[in-house]
């Protein structure tokens, strides 16, 4: 068996190589004789970002100039901002604490974090951020006034080999302080923007942005008053940083002025393979690793919480953070019988690529808010209220969050942009908990309709845990997420989609509609059923909708009310 590389002097014998690395070989294994080329030709490699709305939208790095203009100026979307040409160099003076002046304008990067447990694991990209740094040090660069720069490593071993390359000083001094160790920026935990800064944002109305290292870049994650995000490298975060703006071509325009008034390209301080190399030999070792993770389960301040052993675990009704859930609250030794649905309400219509960040945010929430006003009538100040997802453990927080996303656009609340909807009884635009709350106090199922790619994201549990709490009974799409589908049916929520080539525009559906779903004992797996919309001057709109019970024990787990409650009716029964 032989491989071969570019060309036939890096022909590799299998054999030799498998004894090499200790692998079982016997003299009498057939040795087929075949050869496999790969070439690949870095120069081809074009570096990119992602962005400015979702981590699967590649940018190459020397379109982005061209990139952002476009999107500043495209329909809004998931590529698009809305902003009319005319205002496209619209700037304010902003006055910073020390008296000093700038000019903020569209496209100024306001957050430049090297954060997230994956990219800050790559020795190679860490330490070429670093080099980065340094030699714009010693350029006079500067990272702009308008920048928030911080540094989270998912280990405390970049720290440990940044010191040993003498690198942190470099990088501190261009505003890349540790901030902490884990998840920051990448879940929405980047802390608030500077008054000044907020305040700019919001008097021009700009549409300002964030480079970040991290993986998710979904609306309304990084944070709240920035939408235009992107995911880079970790070097790229410091050059953007410098930079100051995402309105830049690095390869033809300086990314600064050194401390001679003369201009300075990205190129002149990029730092060589053989730069990164060498430091990354000089200031790693696997002990670093070793002694840092030895005693990685013990921790004394873990261990100085005071607990209580118990067969059950103690809630306290006092609790902000966690709080019995009420999931179970109810349940009978068997299910009920499936009933149809029926004269339900659209509680939110939505477009294509819904993702779970718009559905269950994970970032911070305004004290305006349903969440935000919870936590302030139990004695919560704003300062305090963490994030979505250090609350998770409280359902009257999480229920309160879903669809709360600053930037969800809800199609039966025109005008608005965040949690609202319309309650079509009182013809009354409200926030979406506040509407499913009189929903249910009405006995009035709810139903969500939905374009394609419905779910995509972090297929975080509170989409569909939320979802379910909210009232909502199904979800009609035209295509859903794999794994949000998947926790619809866990939590007893049920999906449908429209027939191919059908949705909610094709049909006339406008949301002001009720809905008749023909659910019942008898469901098959990805059966077809009639769906009937039930518009107000009596007309009636009937269609067919795919069942996204996918298997039997699909069906099982929603004729239990979901995959918790199936598994304890089991327990129960054994």
């Amino acid at each position: 068996m032989r491989l071969s590389g570019r060309d036939e002097n890096h022909i590799v014998d299998v054999k030799s190589y498998l004894e090499a690395q200790g692998m079982f070989w016997t003299p009498d294994s057939p040795t087929p004789e075949f050869t496999s080329t790969l070439s690949l030709d870095l120069s081809d490699v074009d570096p990119a970002l992602a962005g400015p709305k979702r981590p699967q939208d590649r940018v190459n790095l020397s379109s982005m100039k061209s990139h952002w203009r476009e999107s500043l100026n495209a329909e809004l979307g998931h590529q698009g901002h809305g902003v009319n040409p005319a205002e496209n160099s619209r700037t304010i003076e902003v006055t910073a604490p020390d008296d000093s002046k700038f000019e903020l304008g569209h496209g100024d990067v306001v957050i430049a974090a090297i954060t997230s447990c994956t990219n800050t694991s790559n020795p190679s990209v860490m330490i070429a951020a670093g080099l980065l740094a340094r030699n714009a040090k010693s350029r006079g660069l500067k990272v702009k006034p308008w920048v928030k720069p911080s540094l989270a490593p998912g280990s405390r071993v970049v720290t440990e080999y940044y010191d040993a390359a003498e690198l942190s000083e470099d990088l501190s001094d261009m505003g890349f302080n540790v901030v902490g160790y884990g998840c920051t920026t990448c879940i929405g935990n980047s802390g608030p923007l500077d008054d000044h800064i907020e305040s700019g944002i919001d008097e021009g109305e700009l549409i300002v942005g964030s480079v970040i290292s991290g993986n998710r870049n979904f609306e309304g994650r990084v944070h709240q008053k920035v939408k235009a995000n992107y995911l880079a490298s970790p070097p790229l975060v410091v050059a953007y940083a410098l930079a100051g703006t995402l309105d830049i071509d690095f390869d033809v325009e300086p990314i600064g002025m050194d401390s001679n008034g003369s201009p300075v390209m990205l190129s002149e301080i990029w730092p060589s393979d053989a730069e990164i190399r060498a430091s990354v030999e000089s200031s790693i070792s696997p002990e670093m690793f070793r002694e840092r993770y030895a005693d990685v389960m013990q921790e004394p301040r873990w261990d100085s919480i005071e607990s209580n052993p118990s067969p059950l675990y103690p809630w306290a009704d006092e609790s902000t953070y966690v709080r019995l859930p009420s999931f179970f609250e109810g349940i009978e030794p068997h299910p009920a019988p499936i009933v149809p649905v029926k004269g339900a309400h659209v509680l939110l219509k939505l477009g294509d690529s819904v993702t779970t960040d718009h559905i269950s945010p994970a970032g911070a929430f305004p004290k305006s808010g349903p969440a935000g006003q919870y936590l302030v009538s139990n004695g919560v100040e704003p300062r305090d209220f963490n994030s979505f997802g250090s609350r998770r453990g409280n359902h009257e927080v999480m229920m309160r969050g879903t669809f709360a996303n600053v930037r969800i656009r809800n199609e039966v609340a025109p005008g608005t942009e965040g949690g609202f909807t319309t309650h079509f009884p009182s013809g009354e635009v409200t926030s979406v908990f506040d509407a499913s709350m009189k929903y249910q106090e009405e006995g009035v199922p709810l139903v969500v309709l939905a374009g394609s790619q419905y779910g995509t994201g972090s297929s975080r549990d509170w989409a569909a845990k939320g979802t379910l709490l909210l009232g909502i009974k199904a979800v009609i799409a035209t295509s859903f997420e794999r794994i949000h589908r998947s926790n619809l049916v866990g939590m007893g929520v049920l999906p449908l989609t429209f027939k191919d080539g059908e949705s909610a525009e094709t049909l006339g559906l406008d949301g002001s509609e009720t809905f008749d779903i023909p659910a019942s004992a008898d469901l098959i797996p990805l059966s077809s059923i009639q769906v009937t919309a039930n518009k107000s001057d009596g007309t009636t709109i009937v269609f067919d909708a795919v069942v996204r019970l996918d298997t039997p024990v699909e069906v099982e787990y929603y004729r239990n009310g979901g995959i918790l409650q199936t598994v304890l009716r089991n327990l129960a029964s054994t």
